[in-house]
């Protein structure tokens, strides 16, 4: 069994991922902010949750905005549990809006959030694994920078980075024995809290500009539904097995990449052959051993 630590653990999918992977048999910290106060009672659930267990299953407070946070949480991961295996980069935030009404600063903090806190947890928790020359890095992306809806711009862009970074630090993380998996969720609309915690763009003049789009926006949520057939919708708990399918692989059979996307988008199809046709320019270039994992 894994010393697991998951990013972005209070809700959705981190959630049900902490709670799959307990059940399962592993040590699983499960991280978010302030888990004594705004996230006190998902705090309590999990720990009740897993004293039920055959895992263990512990909350750690993880603000993946700071590196002292980050380093911080891998620290005690590490004290307590003797190790880290495997990190799980769930964290992540949903803005929705006009591409223009987002302040430079609004873009910022979403890209902030979504793809500099995976670098700085990396930052943390990389030492540790490269040390043992093993371990799992789980990337949880989207299948979103390759649908690229509309009224989603700063999460797209951000999404997209998320997974360009995962891409790139793979390469160089397989030298020391770690192994990279990204795992690609389509639209879920139910069951997480992207939707109802989304924020929106602070320049209110120009929203007010784009006012005739309005009942477009209005209906991103609903557009998202409706991509399900009657009476179905996708559930985050098939991302979590998932998840758990694939730490349970052996060591160098583990996917590069796994769409989990009830849409059925199609998205598989394109994110294979674009691998490919990556990997083949990166042996190209005379970096082939990169692509695989020294062991």
């Amino acid at each position: 069994m894994s010393i697991i630590l998951i990013t972005g653990a209070s809700s959705g999918i981190g959630r049900l991922t902490a709670r799959t992977l307990a059940a399962a048999g592993h040590t699983v910290y499960a991280t978010m902010r302030d888990p004594v106060g705004g996230n006190a009672a998902a705090a309590a659930d999990l720990i009740a949750y897993g004293d039920t267990q055959p895992g263990e299953l512990r909350v750690v407070e993880l603000d993946v905005t700071s590196q002292s946070s980050a380093d911080a949480a891998v620290a005690r991961v590490v004290d307590e549990a003797g190790g880290l295996d495997v990190v799980v980069q769930n964290a992540g935030h949903l803005y929705i809006g006009y591409v223009e009404a987002f302040t430079a600063a609004d873009l910022t903090r979403l890209l902030d959030i979504n793809a500099v806190g995976a670098h700085r947890v990396n930052r943390a928790a990389l030492p540790h694994l490269r040390r043992q020359r093993s371990g799992v890095l789980i990337w949880v992306g989207s299948t979103i920078p390759v649908t690229t809806p509309p009224f989603l711009g700063p999460y797209v862009a951000s999404k997209a980075a998320f997974d360009s970074l995962a891409v790139v630090t793979s390469y160089e993380v397989s030298q020391f024995g770690i192994e990279t998996t990204i795992v690609m969720p389509g639209a879920i609309p139910q069951g997480t809290d992207h939707f109802s915690g989304a924020s929106h763009a602070s320049d209110d003049g120009v929203t007010a500009q784009y006012g005739e789009l309005d009942p477009l926006v209005a209906r991103t949520h609903a557009a998202h539904d409706d991509l399900f057939a009657p009476g179905t919708t996708a559930d985050p708990q098939d991302v979590a097995d998932e998840i758990a399918r694939v730490l349970a692989l052996p060591v160098g059979a583990k996917p590069f990449r796994t769409v989990v996307d009830a849409a059925h988008a199609g998205v598989d199809h394109v994110v294979a052959f674009a691998d490919l046709t990556r990997e083949a320019f990166v042996r190209r270039l005379g970096f082939a051993e990169t692509l695989a994992l020294k062991r």
